[in-house]
C-alpha cells in the first residue's frame, strides 16, 4: 500500500473527551511486547527491541489458544475436512490483509494500539464501539476459560475417583460447580487484582508449549487410536449451506490476534508494512497448520460425535491425554488475568475520557475503582460460567465480535486512510484498496450478524 499524503483524523476531543486520559490509560498493550514511548521521531527509527523472527513468535502465540478445542467441533459443523479447510482457506486471505491494513493504518496515524488507531482514523463513534467489542470479547473468552478449567476438571477428578458413580455417591468436592469455584477463588482472583502483571511473559511461553502438545496428542490419537475406540460416523457434507457459516466463530476466535498486532508491529526494530506483511504471512501459516492438524484428526477421530471441547471425547484415564488437560487448566490459569486486564484497561480508558479525568489526578479513586472492576467482572463471568454447560456456546457468540476486530474494523480503517489522502486524481489501485475495505466491512457484517443471530436464536436458547 502507498503511504497516505495526507494526515489522516486523530481528534479525540470530540463529545468532550479528554484526550490525554484516554492516552495515558495504556489501553490493551500487547502482554507479550515491549514498546517505546510513542513520538513523531521514534516510529519507523528502529528503536523497538523485537526481531521479525521474534515478530512471528509472538503473533503466533497471539493466535493460538483455548479456541483450538473447538476446532474438531467446528469441523463437525462445517461438514468435513473439505469444507473446513476450504473455509479456513479463503478466510486466511482476508486475515492477513486485515493484519497488514492495521500496520499501514498504525504508521499513518502514529498510534500504538488497535482501539487508538481506530479512534485516530476513523474518529469518535467507531472508536468508541471498537473498545466496547474489546471489553465484550475479552468478558466473554474469560467465561469460555472458566467452562475449561471446569471441562478439564471434571475429566482429571473421575480419572483420581475410582469409586462407582451410583445414583446420588458423586461427593461434594466433585461437582463441577464447586471446583470451578474453587479454583476461580483460589488462583484466578488473586493473579487479576494488581494494576501491572509482569508474569505475563512466561505465561506466553506456557501457552504455546501447551497449545503444541495438545495438537501433539490430537494428532498422535489419530495415527493410532485406542483399541476400544469405536467407528464413527465421519460427516462429508454440510447439513445445509448455513450450517458452513456457523463455523466461521470457532475460526475468527482462533485466528483472532488482531488487537495486540498493532503492539506488535510496533514494537520490531524496523516496523515496516513489508516487513510485517512476511512476518503475519508466517505466522498465520503456523497457525493454519496447528488448527488443521487439530481439527482434522480431532474430527476424524470421533466424527459426529465428537465434543464440543474435544478433550472431553477422549477417556478420563488416558495419561498422555491428562496431560494435556492439565496444560490448557495451566494455560487457561495464567490467560484470564491477562484478558481480564486488558478489557479493565479499556473500561477505565473510556471512564477517563468520559470523566476528563487524568490518571495522575486519580490514584486514590483508582484504587478503589480497579477492586470494584476486578471482584465485579469475575463473579460475573464465574456466574455465567457455572450454568452454561459448553465453549462452543460461548465462542458461537463472540466469534461474532472476533470477525469485527478481522473485518469491519481494518476495512473502515482502510476506507478511512484512503479517502483522507489527498490526491488530484484517483488511480485504479486507490480503486482497488477502497473496494477492498468495502468488501471486508461488508463480509464482516455478514459474519457478525449471521453468527450472532444464530448464536441468540439457536445456541442460547436450545
Amino acid at each position: 500500500m502507498a503511504q497516505a499524503t495526507g494526515s489522516i483524523n486523530s481528534d479525540y476531543r470530540d463529545w468532550e473527551w479528554s484526550a490525554d486520559a484516554g492516552e495515558r490509560a495504556r489501553l490493551l498493550q500487547s502482554p507479550s511486547v515491549e514498546t517505546v514511548p510513542k513520538s513523531g521521531e521514534s516510529q519507523g527509527s528502529g528503536l523497538g527491541a523485537t526481531s521479525a523472527l521474534g515478530a512471528v513468535f509472538i503473533v503466533v502465540n497471539a493466535a493460538l489458544g483455548a479456541g483450538l478445542l473447538n476446532f474438531p467441533a467446528a469441523f463437525n459443523t462445517a461438514g468435513g475436512v473439505a469444507a473446513g479447510i476450504a473455509l479456513q482457506m479463503c478466510m486466511l486471505i482476508f486475515i492477513i490483509g486485515g493484519l497488514v491494513i492495521l500496520a499501514y493504518c498504525s504508521q499513518a496515524s502514529n498510534e500504538r494500539t488497535y482501539q487508538e488507531v481506530v479512534w485516530a482514523v476513523c474518529g469518535k463513534v467507531p472508536g468508541v464501539l471498537c473498545e466496547v467489542a474489546i471489553a465484550v470479547y475479552t468478558f466473554g473468552t474469560c467465561i469460555a476459560f472458566l467452562i475449561i478449567i471446569g471441562d478439564q476438571e471434571d475429566k482429571i477428578i473421575a480419572a483420581l475417583v475410582t469409586e462407582p458413580e451410583e445414583a446420588g455417591s458423586s461427593r461434594w468436592y466433585t461437582d463441577r460447580k464447586f471446583t470451578i469455584s474453587i479454583t476461580a477463588f483460589l488462583l484466578i482472583l488473586p493473579l487479576s487484582i494488581p494494576k501491572e502483571i509482569g508474569f505475563q511473559k512466561y505465561a506466553s511461553s506456557l501457552s504455546v508449549i501447551g497449545t503444541w502438545y495438545v495438537t501433539a496428542v490430537i494428532i498422535i490419537k489419530y495415527i493410532w487410536p485406542d483399541k476400544e475406540l469405536v467407528p464413527v460416523e465421519i460427516p462429508t457434507s454440510p447439513s445445509s449451506w448455513m450450517a458452513v457459516f456457523n463455523a466461521m466463530p470457532t475460526i475468527c476466535f482462533g485466528f483472532q490476534c488482531h488487537v495486540s498486532s498493532v503492539p506488535v508491529f510496533n514494537s520490531m526494530k524496523q516496523p515496516e508494512v513489508k516487513t510485517w506483511g512476511a512476518v503475519v504471512t508466517a505466522a498465520m501459516v503456523i497457525a493454519l497448520f496447528v488448527y488443521t492438524g487439530t481439527g482434522v484428526c480431532g474430527f476424524l477421530t470421533f466424527g459426529a460425535s465428537v465434543e464440543q471441547d474435544v478433550l472431553l471425547s477422549y477417556p478420563s484415564n488416558d495419561i498422555p491425554v491428562a496431560l494435556a488437560r492439565a496444560f490448557i487448566i495451566l494455560c487457561v490459569l495464567t490467560s484470564y488475568p491477562i484478558l481480564h486486564f486488558c478489557g479493565r484497561a479499556v473500561l477505565e480508558g473510556l471512564w477517563l475520557r468520559y470523566t476528563g479525568v487524568t490518571v495522575e489526578e486519580d490514584v486514590v479513586r483508582e484504587r478503589r475503582r480497579r477492586l470494584l472492576q476486578t471482584v465485579s467482572w469475575f463473579l460475573l463471568t464465574l456466574l455465567l460460567a457455572l450454568f452454561i454447560p459448553d465453549i462452543g456456546k460461548v465462542i458461537s457468540v463472540i466469534g461474532g465480535l472476533a470477525a469485527c476486530f478481522i473485518f469491519v474494523f481494518p476495512g473502515l480503517c482502510l476506507i478511512q486512510a484512503k479517502l483522507s489522502e489527498i490526491q488530484e486524481t484517483r488511480a485504479l489501485s486507490w480503486w482497488a484498496q477502497v473496494s477492498y475495505g468495502v468488501f471486508m466491512v461488508t463480509l464482516g457484517a455478514f459474519i457478525f450478524g449471521q453468527t450472532t443471530a444464530n448464536a441468540i436464536f439457536v445456541d442460547l436458547t436450545a
